[in-house]
């Protein structure tokens, strides 16, 4: 239905910024969530943040407030991750998915369609 690519991912110091992009391919209005998450080696899956396909309302985890800003260009089937003040805790895999249930915003089970990822490290 949906196919989803990240890009943007890269190595950078502690303290550096990167911004993420995931493209959306055969997008639809029927996406109520789309957002970020990310996995570290050995750990589970976490969310990062994620917006409303409508706009308007945003969540974060407590972890990236202040930090991490999510966006998207809805003409582009685009969302964006901005990541400032990068620390060697951010270093994961981060994945782009999409949610059709209007619960659960950061839940890694509400979301079904995930892109391959893009790999951030973060060095001190």
């Amino acid at each position: 239905q949906v196919q989803l690519v990240e890009s943007g991912g890269g190595s950078v110091q502690a303290g550096g910024s990167l911004r993420l992009s995931c493209a959306a391919f055969g997008y639809t209005y029927s996406t109520v969530y789309w957002g970020w998450f990310r996995q570290a080696p050995g750990k589970e899956r976490e969310g990062v943040a994620a917006m409303r396909t409508a706009g308007g309302i945003t969540y974060s985890a407590d972890s990236v407030k202040g930090r991490f800003t999510i966006s998207q260009d809805n003409a582009k089937n685009t969302l964006y991750l901005q990541m400032n003040s990068l620390k060697p805790e951010d270093t994961a895999m981060y994945y782009c998915a999409c949610s059709y249930s209007p619960y659960g915003p950061l839940e890694v089970s509400r979301y079904v369609s995930w892109g391959q990822g893009t790999q951030v490290t973060v060095s001190s």
